[in-house]
Formats: C-alpha cells, structure tokens, sequence
C-alpha cells in the first residue's frame, strides 16, 4: 500500500476544513430558517418592535464589556511568552486575538493559526512557540469553562431542576425523585470507576480511548505548565482568567437591562445565559441561528416570552459579533499593511 504524498493531504485537510465549514454554518442557518418558519408575521413584527424599543445605551456597553475581555485575554495570553524570551507588545497580542475571532467566522479554528501569523509577521516570534501557547491556552480555557459550568449549575440548580422536572412531567405521567436519581447517578459513578480499574490497560490497546487519555494527560500537563510562569505572573493569569469570564456573564446581564420586560432579572439569570450562549457556539458557524434560541430559551426558565428572549439573544449574539468583525477587519488591515511594508 502506497502512502499519500504531503501535497495529497494538505489537499484533504484543506477539503475536510471545507466541510466542517459547511456543516457548521448549514447548522446555523438551519436554526435561523427553522425558527423565522415558525413564526408568525405577527410574532416577526413584535421582535422587531422589541428591537426598536431597546434601551441602546446598554447595548453599547454590551459592546464595551466585550471589546475589554478580548483585551484581557490578548493581556494573558502575553503572559506566556515571558518564559519563551519574547515579550509581545500589547497592540499587536490584541490586535492578533481580534484577528483569531474575525477568522473563526470564517473556518473553525482558522483563527488559532492566524494569531500565530500575526506575531510572526509583527514581534518575529516563530510559530511553533506561539502555536504552542496558544495550546496552553485553550487547554486552560476547557478548566475555567468546566469550572464555570460547575458554578452555574450549584447557582441555578433550583430554578433549573423544577423547570426540567416540570417539562418532563408533561411527557412523562411517571417520574423518579430527585433521591432516586442521585443514587442512580452516584450507582453509576461507582460502576464506572470500577470498570476503568479493571479495563484501563486493555482499553490503551484502542486508539480512541488512547487518544482520549492522551488528550487528557495533555489538559493537565498545559495546565502544570502555567505554574512555571513565576508567582506573580501565576497569579495574574488567573486573575485575568476570571475576568474574562466574569465579563463575558456581565454581557448577559447587560443586555437583560435593554429590555423592560427582563430588567429586573439579576446575574444568576446572566450566568445561565452565558452557559447556554455558550452551547450555541459549538454547535453552530460563529453561533450563528443557535446561539439566540437557546439564550432565549434560557429566559424562559426565567417566565420571559418568546419575542423578548429572541430579541435579546440576536442583540446579545449581533453586538457581540459587530466588535469583532469591525475590531477583527481594522487589525487585518493593519498586519497586511505591517507585512508589506517589511518587504
């Protein structure tokens, strides 16, 4: 069997980036198509009236709160260079991250490697060094969500249990208690603790559950690896950590206050946004059509109707993407610029 040449699998990869684009942007306008069907013109025109009546002004810090933590985190991911011997200046890390978003509209992950170009044509920094903080990077990004969706759910437990008890209770004549399904769960837990005991070994043999591992090994040794930044540094990229979190829950509780109907809502409602917001972003383009359904779903936990959840999860959703294709574009321009003039 011949193996394939390089320029054969670039071909593919570039084919396969192709479509996962297409399919994650098809999954985005699916959710846009299947929601604007349902609805009625009547229920089109209330949307619009609620976007109409929307205080601006707290659209405009919606705006703000996000340019500030793509900042903060153009601020970490600065950090990491320290121990590399670079130290980037803080224009071109932010101007770099602005680019990583502009591009992630585009391709998944396009933006990862576009940030790494950025400093290359910019700071001279190689690469396979900025590459390797940007891994360090995301890794810890996986621990903070984790975190986040641990926090989220020990805040909204109450409200979310009787709202998923009460609508399964509509499917279901029959549901177990909450005791019951404890037990079953920590039944469950135990069982498979004990089968990863006995199986581990056999299991490496398989190349999923190893890559799995792998993968997993990695998360912890990316994280290790902040450790050897120094105390100070440490702690300041923990810092800027849970404030780029906290701002993107303060974006939620924003944009509650542009509408009368949710200005009374407080942060728990933010954070349950945030972690449904949150699932949108995976599952589609950018969010695209997802990522207002499931926030405006989140709000229904919270009583709010349909017209204002949708209107404030496209205006959540649409300020949050103009900063960054406005931002994102500008900075293009600017390292396009940077790299002919070096010419």
């Amino acid at each position: 069997m011949t193996s394939s040449s390089p320029a054969e699998n670039k071909k593919r990869k570039r084919l396969f980036n192709i479509l996962k684009f297409l399919i994650f942007l098809g999954i985005g306008i699916f959710f846009v198509y299947w929601f604007l069907l349902k609805l009625s013109p009547e229920q089109k025109d209330a949307i619009w009236q609620s976007f109409l009546g929307a205080r601006w002004g707290w659209v405009a810090l919606v705006m703000l709160s996000s340019i500030v933590a793509h900042f903060i985190r153009a601020l970490r991911w600065r950090l990491l260079f320290k121990p590399l011997g670079h130290i980037p200046s803080v224009n071109n890390t932010f101007g770099a991250v602005m680019v990583t978003y502009l591009a992630n509209l585009a391709f998944p992950r396009l933006g990862e490697v576009m940030r790494c170009a950025m400093l290359r044509t910019s700071e001279r920094i190689p690469m396979e060094k900025s590459i390797g903080t940007v891994v360090t990077e995301r890794l810890f990004d996986i621990l903070m969500f984790a975190v986040v969706i641990l926090l989220g759910f020990l805040l909204m437990f109450s409200s979310v249990k009787d709202f998923i008890y009460d609508s399964l209770s509509q499917k279901f004549s029959t549901l177990p208690t909450l005791a019951v399904i404890a037990t079953a769960g920590v039944i469950l837990l135990v069982i498979l603790f004990v089968l990863f005991k006995l199986f581990h070994e056999r299991l490496l043999k398989f190349k999923p559950y190893k890559k799995i591992i792998d993968l997993i090994s990695g998360c912890i040794d990316g994280v290790k690896s902040i450790l050897h930044l120094g105390p100070k540094s440490t702690v300041l990229f923990l810092l800027y950590s849970a404030t780029i979190y906290f701002l993107y829950i303060v974006g939620g509780w924003l944009i509650l206050k542009a509408f009368g109907d949710t200005q009374t809502l407080g942060f728990q409602t933010a954070f349950v946004i945030y972690l449904f917001g949150s699932v949108g972003m995976m599952i589609s383009q950018g969010g695209l059509g997802a990522y207002p359904v499931l926030v405006w779903q989140a709000l229904v936990i919270y009583g709010v109707g349909e017209t204002t959840g949708l209107a404030c999860g496209w205006l959540l959703w649409g300020s949050q993407q103009a900063i960054v294709i406005v931002v994102g574009l500008a900075f293009l321009i600017y390292f396009s610029l940077l790299k002919n003039r070096d010419k």
